[in-house]
């Protein structure tokens, strides 16, 4: 089993990308963000760029900063405990995941590459109906994550994975729950591909991607738990902070319990992804089965326990509680990984 903890190295990353998204991402601006058409943050984005961070799985020889997933985690979690409005899932995760399986990290070198398959799917889920003619592609892939960054889009098509120029697709925006985490539909019309790699790559990516989106789940948990204990203790009714109520701190309790399990959990599916571990299927799976409902409960628990301001469109619960929604959604939901589990598991259906 690999080391659960946290090294020196993760933590001084954690410190660092901490203290940029402070900086650049405080929970005002994300809201102010929101109300605008930009696909994304650039100041954060441009930050963590600059830091390395986009590229930490990545090896050296490929302009990488030769780390591994288990960084790239620790970097996930920030963003969710900011629920940064920035690409780094579409394009930090899913695109260099599948560059990576595919044997192709020199792509990575003209700029983000973005997988281009409905944010819902799941590892092993059929992917979009796009043909293959020619060295062409075409046909139309929705709810595309970060797709409006992306100078590489990665595109699956008849048992491949194609790298097709982004200016060669139409990106149309659609309305989605997270405003923090643009979508658009891809459409591709004749569009020149080049065949990088197979489907594993592309299950690879998509596995990848469940176990990292949980430490984004995890990081958004441990926020909203650190915002309601910091309300519970300042807000007073009946002359005593509504904390020392006995109901209120047994939920909390539980609470705390829950995000200290989902962290171990989150641990070990970034080991196993990192290390290339066989368990790594059954890691991402488990991760995405219980770490999704609880990022959701936390962000609803927050909501709740801060009365009627958190239920206003001022106060950052919302945009919590809207990214563990999506993110429940997202690379399949919590019933899919646990249908998986059990085929996994060899366990038969009841």
């Amino acid at each position: 089993m690999s080391d659960l903890l946290y090294g020196e190295i993760e933590d001084d990353l954690r410190a660092g990308v901490r203290s940029l998204l402070d900086d650049t991402c405080g929970w005002a601006d994300v809201l102010a963000g929101t109300e605008t058409d930009a696909p994304h943050a650039a100041a954060p984005w441009d930050g963590l760029v600059a830091m390395g961070v986009t590229a930490l799985p990545v090896p050296e020889d490929a302009g990488g900063a030769g780390a591994s997933w288990r960084e790239t985690s620790v970097v996930m979690e920030e963003l969710g405990r900011a629920v940064a409005p920035v690409p780094f899932l579409g394009a930090a995760v899913l695109g260099t995941a599948a560059l990576l399986a595919a044997g192709a990290a020199d792509v990575l070198a003209d700029g983000p590459a973005v997988l281009a398959v409905p944010l819902s799917t799941a590892p092993g889920d059929p992917v979009p109906d796009v043909r293959a003619d020619g060295g062409a592609l075409t046909g139309v892939v929705t709810s595309v994550a970060d797709a409006a960054v992306a100078r590489t889009l990665l595109v699956p098509a008849d048992g491949a994975l194609y790298a097709v120029d982004g200016s060669a697709a139409r990106i149309t925006h659609v309305t989605s729950l997270d405003m923090t985490r643009r979508l658009a539909d891809v459409a591709l019309d004749g569009a020149p591909a080049r065949r990088i790699g197979g489907a594993d790559a592309v299950t690879a990516a998509l596995t990848t991607g469940a176990a990292l989106l949980a430490a984004e789940q995890l990081g958004l948990a441990e926020r909203c738990l650190e915002l309601t204990i910091a309300h519970l203790k300042t807000r007073y009714q009946f002359g005593r902070p509504i904390g020392s109520y006995q109901a209120l701190k047994h939920r909390v309790a539980d609470l705390w319990a829950a995000v200290s399990q989902a962290r171990a959990v989150v641990r070990y599916a970034a080991g196993c992804v990192a290390s290339g571990d066989a368990d790594t299927a059954v890691a991402a799976a488990l991760a995405q089965a219980h770490c999704s409902g609880i990022a959701v409960r936390a962000a609803e628990e927050c909501v709740q326990m801060h009365g009627g301001i958190g239920f206003t469109w001022e106060h950052p619960a919302h945009l919590y509680l809207k990214r563990a929604k999506s993110d429940a959604i997202a690379l399949g939901t919590a019933g899919r990984h646990r249908a998986a589990l059990a085929e996994l598991a060899d366990l038969p259906p009841v």
